[in-house]
Parts: structure tokens; C-alpha cells; sequence
């Protein structure tokens, strides 16, 4: 397929075509889960919110206004999908299934492997520990590359609230991820 633009894919996907449709489903799926992964803590419940997120982007396509990326707009979806989800379950589940999250280069080096999973596993578990604000912020500062203004704005709270969240969080994450 030829390039296309964000903005015409999704007019694309709006009018109902499925391959455009898809083509978005494909470029932001792996974000999305990345994302759910680390807010939920859990694989399989991260597969489960990564198909609701992406059915209520779906439904919801008609309403999304370019004031912001589609990228944005997507997580901001898949985020309340997942404060759903953690309402429900009122408690976060401990990480039992780490995924095999190994590349190719690492599958020539077993103890890279092991570390890269190791490793995987400390971030998500400490995350795990943090309250669910300051897991969201850590979220998006670190793994979403959003500024303090755009996590503010996302968010709906002032970006001095996002900071002090932020360096909270890293205050209690420090202590889990010190290399002894």
C-alpha cells in the first residue's frame, strides 16, 4: 500500500473502509497493548483491554476531531478502558505470565534474554506498587513521550500536579529498580 497520510487514513476508516481501518488497528495496536500491558500489569488482561479500547475507537470514530493525534486520542481511549477495568477489579493483579518479550538479536544470547525479561518484569512489578495516578503519569512521560503540557492536558489537571506525580513516583520506584 502506498503511503498515506494519518489524516486520510482515518477519513478513509470514517467513511468505512476496512483496509484503512485495519491499516490503523495495525500502526497502533502494539502502543496501545504496550500500554495496557504496563497499566494493568497483566497480558492477558492487557489483550482484553487492547479489543475493548480498540472497539470503542471504533464506535467512536466519528467524533474524533483532529485537535489532537490519532495516537493521543487512542490512548486516551484505551486509558479509560483500563480505569474501567481497574474499578472493577479494585485491586492490581500481580504479573505471574511475563510475555516473552525477546528479539531477535537476543535469541543468539541466553543471558541477554533472561536479563531483558528480568528486567521487563522489576518495571512492570515496581510500576505494580504505584497508585494509579502515578502509574499513569510514569506512563505517559516515559513510555508515551509526552511532554508535562500534553500529560496535563490529557489528564485534566494542571502540569505542576503531573510533575509532583512524576517525581513522587520515581521517589518510590528508585528503591525497586537500584542496581545492588
Amino acid at each position: 500500500m502506498f503511503f498515506q497520510s494519518e489524516k486520510k487514513l482515518i477519513n478513509k476508516a470514517k467513511q468505512g473502509d476496512k483496509k484503512a481501518w485495519l491499516k490503523l488497528v495495525e500502526e497502533f495496536e502494539k502502543p496501545i497493548y504496550h500500554y495496557c500491558l504496563r497499566m494493568l500489569g497483566n497480558p492477558d488482561d492487557a489483550v482484553d483491554m487492547l479489543q475493548e479500547a480498540f472497539i470503542s475507537i471504533y464506535k467512536s470514530l466519528d467524533s474524533f476531531r483532529f485537535d489532537s493525534s490519532f495516537k493521543t486520542w487512542a490512548i486516551r481511549i484505551a486509558h479509560f478502558r483500563c480505569i474501567e477495568f481497574y474499578r472493577k477489579r479494585k485491586v492490581c493483579q500481580q504479573l505471574d505470565d511475563l510475555p516473552e518479550l525477546i528479539n531477535d538479536s537476543d535469541k543468539d544470547c541466553p543471558e541477554a534474554s533472561l536479563f531483558k525479561v528480568q528486567s521487563n518484569e522489576q518495571v512492570i512489578n515496581a510500576m505494580s506498587q504505584l497508585p494509579w495516578e502515578q502509574r499513569n503519569v510514569i506512563e505517559l512521560k516515559f513510555f508515551q513521550n509526552y511532554t508535562f503540557e500534553q500529560i496535563a492536558q490529557q489528564l485534566d489537571v494542571s502540569s505542576n500536579t503531573v510533575k509532583s506525580r512524576l517525581y513522587s513516583a520515581l521517589n518510590k520506584l528508585k528503591p525497586h529498580l537500584e542496581v545492588s
